[in-house]
């Protein structure tokens, strides 16, 4: 044996094992790394490890774990240690490979455990030669560098909590062992007091699992992808140059004009694949999905049901579970890698004009990630129209903004139209030419080309989700996903750690009861209380958002009243725009902090649930997450949209909060320039802050906290802090994955600013494309190299998201029509074009949509305070409504035109939906969902496979036909030169050239 090499002492095929096995357990110690003085004792010495409780106290089963030979692996790798050298992480390359340097860690197990002064006797332990160090009731150890200390009377003792979790781990690894993984363990590491497991599927381990979750692999055999000629080729040449400067330099995305046929793997079909680097044939993100799905499988009995990693995870006996990513991403000396590349052209600002390298960010990070930056993509780039369009539709605005007739009425100072006081007492009369710049500012916002562009955002909606379906069937044909159903069901089922916890409280209730054992389950009489909690969480939290509202509405009344107490004219004729911009960067604020409790509450509410599996348990955590969400970020813009100014009253019959705030009413020019402003800063505010501020600040901030401990731990022990951080140690440090549900919870929230209330807000669809140009760098970072490497989870689709976002684009159509049906003045402007206009033109409408109200009508105690402040005495007032004059026999009430423009808004809300809808649908039938070239290559390659294995057939057949004709021609030819012979003992034909004839 060479000197660095240190052999375990192998434990004999049938060892012993004794009556106490159940009760006691093994450990092992080192010797230290001087062991010339005793060369018979160059083996790990395996001792009693210390029980502080019998097993019988515990109310656990320990169960020993035999040795590998014993379970029937004979892995002569994983039984060899290499202790420490010059460069002891060389050959592993800083913890990406096993200590021997050939076997990949695959995935990495952490642990917490205590630390005790027992390491310190460990050479004086080493020195021992008590026969019961060499008793044959013993344990295989995991290879490794960790020190499995020997608990004598002389150590202190380690809790029941602590040695239970030991317990559990040492059955988990050694059941991981049988399941024919390979395990090293590493406690010698620069985190104090934190163990890790290193895992290694090996090759037959691979292939099995690989068969097991029917994962596609490619073949040898190869074909050609159809290619488009003539005009199509031409035009997609030019598309390719044209477009070069903006391709990611990555491999993986660059066109193919040949595709390797995939077929599901299976062992006894490996000659069709191509094995000639076996090292290579699964990539990291497959072998890590394969061991994930082991560790899930696999399972730890001793707590009298089955804890799989997830349980185990939950109850603290592992403290995390994670893949390695491929290397370092920064550094002169760093080699290639996938990590590195995508860095470099995905995950850096200065890229921002680029394609995704959507291919290499699915092969690193697996489908269903591939599948979210996908789906950004394709939104960020359909939202390039929409902008253009909206900018298009915004500069008609400014353009006509001049020769608007209605606000050129409103600011012309000569038509001397006063206007009733917009609160009770401390208000005064005030002249409508006041509100000339609010009147011109709706213009921009409310014109004929907003109908045109609310029609247009419902089609691009339409459109958006059937580009991405055919996307999506792109990605699904070009990453092997086509028929993913069948696999997806094997892999989805298993049961939550919560899940099985609550079963097993119920059994062993049960079991106390009724002494029964029969496999139990959660039924909705166990659910009931979750249920109705949940219940009345979401209706006390949609409550509580209502109730913030309606208290910003106070707000808006009582500081309107008080501002308008200002005895500056300046400072009157600004009441307005402050108190809105006050009340929605309030509502902006309340929102952002609303979001994170929301989402907070909505998990809560899913976990006490206890939904079985995880697919059940992100899908009801979605809808309560988006249902709060929602209704948080869209209250305060339906109340400006469709409530505002609709149950004021009139003077002298005002409506009246808590009898003393009177209801707002909406601005001369309407409610649609206060509805733009507010959808602008909350959608703009929520971007600026909750999205990129905290995505950028939070992470940047646990980073820094976690650079200063670092620091002050490298000033207490330089050296040791001095080292390279292994692999394991370095990812271990990272922010653990999350899940996609925060990611795709912006983009949906965002994509509600976009579509529902656009017509208020043309440039929505702008400001959304400059901040996703963002998001998806920001997002890249963050997985690159703020994350733990997430397990790769297969996926053909978005998931419950699509349905939403579909629901989104059927319910935008609505809210656009009433939107523009009420909130706008439209549809009034139309009535009174084509039913009231004396010359066809605007002229008179501003005078035709306000009524007359005489002063003398105030109700007692509400007339203005200051009835001269304009300096002459008022005795007719006017305001926004249709109502019938002061001397018309029944004065104030409604009027006829209220009815008209009522029955044509409520038209126009049938046709638009209508229509809209109609268009939608005609979209969404007139695109195929397949693309056709895609149809026609599955279809391809399906015939080609059915090909391949009726030649194997063939070859099967002509290969069996020949040897039964070798069978024949040797039999016939024994028969004529020794029938005597022509028969073997066991009655076939042998060969006449086997044997000699004298035999």
């Amino acid at each position: 044996m060479e000197k660095d090499e240190i052999h375990l002492r192998r434990l004999p095929a049938a060892a012993p094992w004794g009556p106490h096995a159940d009760s006691e357990f093994h450990g092992v110690d080192f010797l230290p790394e001087d062991l010339s003085e005793a060369p018979e004792e160059t083996g790990m010495r395996v001792n009693k490890k210390y029980s502080c409780l019998p097993a019988e106290e515990k109310g656990i089963h320990i169960i020993n774990i035999r040795a590998i030979e014993d379970i029937g692996y004979d892995q002569h790798e994983s039984t060899l240690l290499n202790s420490l050298s010059k460069n002891p992480d060389a050959d592993c390359k800083y913890g990406l490979y096993f200590r021997d340097g050939k076997r990949k860690v695959d995935y990495i197990l952490v642990y917490h455990y205590k630390k005790s002064s027992a390491g310190k006797t460990l050479a004086r332990r080493a020195q021992q030669n008590d026969a019961s160090v060499r008793s044959t009731k013993q344990d295989q150890p995991l290879p490794g560098k960790g020190v499995q200390l020997e608990m004598g009377d002389s150590e202190p003792h380690l809790d029941y909590h602590e040695d239970d979790k030991r317990f559990r781990r040492e059955e988990y690894e050694g059941n991981l062992v049988e399941a024919g993984l390979e395990l090293e363990r590493d406690e010698d590491t620069k985190i104090h007091g934190i163990g890790f497991v290193k895992i290694h599927a090996p090759w037959n381990v691979l292939c099995r699992e690989a068969e097991f979750l029917k994962l596609k692999m490619p073949t040898k055999k190869m074909y050609q992808i159809n290619q488009t000629h003539g005009l199509l080729k031409k035009i997609n040449s030019v598309i390719q140059k044209i477009t070069e400067p903006i391709q990611p330099k990555v491999a993986e995305h660059k066109p193919q004009t040949v595709k390797r046929l995939s077929y599901p793997f299976s062992r006894e079909k490996q000659h069709l694949f191509d094995l000639s680097d076996k090292d290579s044939f699964f990539d990291s993100k497959t072998r890590s999905t394969i061991v994930y799905e082991i560790l899930k499988r696999t399972t730890c009995t001793k707590a009298k049901y089955s804890m799989g990693i997830t349980s185990l995870l939950a109850n603290g006996v592992y403290s995390a579970a994670y893949p390695l990513h491929d290397g370092d991403y920064e550094g002169e000396n760093v080699e290639p890698n996938d990590r590195k590349l995508l860095c470099e052209e995905w995950a850096s600002y200065g890229v921002f004009y680029k394609y995704q390298p959507i291919d290499l960010v699915r092969k690193y990070f697996g489908e269903k990630i591939g599948l979210y930056f996908a789906w950004l993509g394709v939104y960020t780039q359909m939202l390039i129209p929409a902008s253009i369009v909206g900018i298009i539709v915004f500069l008609y605005g400014c353009a006509t903004v001049d020769e608007n007739i209605p606000s050129m009425e409103m600011c012309d100072q000569r038509n001397n139209i006063t206007m009733c006081p917009l609160c009770d007492k401390t208000c005064s009369y005030w002249k409508m030419s006041s509100a000339c710049a609010t009147a011109r500012a709706s213009h921009l916002f409310d014109n004929p080309a907003t109908v045109f562009f609310s029609v247009f955002m419902a089609l691009w909606a339409a459109t958006f989700m059937e580009h991405w379906k055919r996307k999506q069937m792109r990605l699904n044909y070009r990453w092997d996903l086509t028929g993913f159903e069948e696999e997806e069901e094997a892999v989805k089922d298993h049961p939550r750690a919560e899940y099985e916890a609550k079963v097993l409280e119920k059994s062993l209730r049960k079991e106390h009861k009724h002494k029964e054992t029969d496999k139990e389950k959660l039924t909705w009489k166990d659910r009931f209380p979750a249920y109705l909690t949940n219940f009345v969480g979401i209706i006390f939290m949609v409550g509580l958002t209502f109730a913030i509202v309606f208290g910003v509405i106070i707000y808006r009344i009582s500081t309107a009243a008080a501002l308008a107490i200002s005895s500056t004219p300046s400072g009157r004729s600004s009441v307005r725009v402050t108190v809105t911009a006050t009340a929605v960067i309030i509502n902006l604020v309340v929102i952002i902090i609303l979001d994170e409790v929301y989402g907070c509450i909505a998990r809560w509410l899913t976990q006490i649930e206890v939904p079985k599996t995880d697919k059940n348990f992100e899908e009801r955590l979605i809808f309560k997450a988006f249902l709060l969400k929602f209704v948080n970020a869209y209250t305060p813009i339906f109340y400006v949209a469709f409530f505002k100014g609709r149950f004021v009253g009139r003077p002298g019959d005002y409506v009246y909060i808590f009898h003393s705030f009177r209801m707002e009413e909406c601005a001369p020019g309407g409610c649609l320039m206060e509805l733009c402003i507010q959808l602008s800063i909350i959608m703009l505010g929520k971007q600026l802050i909750q999205n990129n501020l905290f995505e950028i600040g939070i992470p940047k901030m646990k980073k820094f906290i976690r650079y200063l401990k670092l620091k002050r731990r490298r000033s207490l022990d330089h050296e040791e802090h001095m080292k390279k951080k292994q692999r394991y140690e370095v990812d271990y440090n990272l922010e653990p994955f999350a899940g996609l549900t925060p990611e795709y919870m912006e983009m949906i929230i965002q994509f509600g600013f976009v579509t529902l209330f656009v017509a208020s807000f043309p440039l929505a669809p702008l400001f959304a494309l400059l901040n996703n140009i963002i998001e998806i760098r920001l997002d890249a970072k963050k997985f690159v190299t703020e994350l733990r490497r997430p397990v790769a989870v297969r996926a053909k689709d978005i998931g419950i998201w699509y349905n939403i976002l579909r629901g989104i684009g059927k319910l935008a159509v609505i809210i656009n029509a009433f939107v523009i049906s009420f909130t706008s003045d439209f549809i009034p402007r139309l009535v009174y074009l084509y039913m009231y206009s004396e010359n066809g033109t605007m002229h008179g409408f501003v005078n035709h949509t306000l009524s007359s109200f005489n002063v003398s009508d105030f109700q007692a105690g509400t007339a203005p305070n200051d009835p001269l402040d304009l300096g002459y005495e008022v005795q007719i007032c006017r305001y926004k409504d249709y109502r019938e004059p002061p001397w018309s026999e029944n004065k104030y009430d409604i009027s006829k035109d209220f009815w008209a423009v009522l029955a044509a808004r409520l038209a126009f809300v049938i046709v638009f939906q209508n229509l809209v809808m109609f268009m939608s649908e005609f979209v969404d039938w007139i695109i195929p969902d397949i693309p056709k070239d895609i149809s026609q290559q599955i279809h391809k390659e399906k015939v080609l496979m059915v090909e391949v294995f009726m030649r194997e057939e063939q070859g099967k057949l002509q290969m069996l036909e020949t040897w039964k004709e070798k069978d024949k021609t040797k039999g016939e030819n024994c028969n004529n030169h020794s029938p005597r012979l022509s028969r073997s003992r066991s009655g076939s034909l042998s060969s006449c050239h086997s044997y000699p004839l004298d035999v």
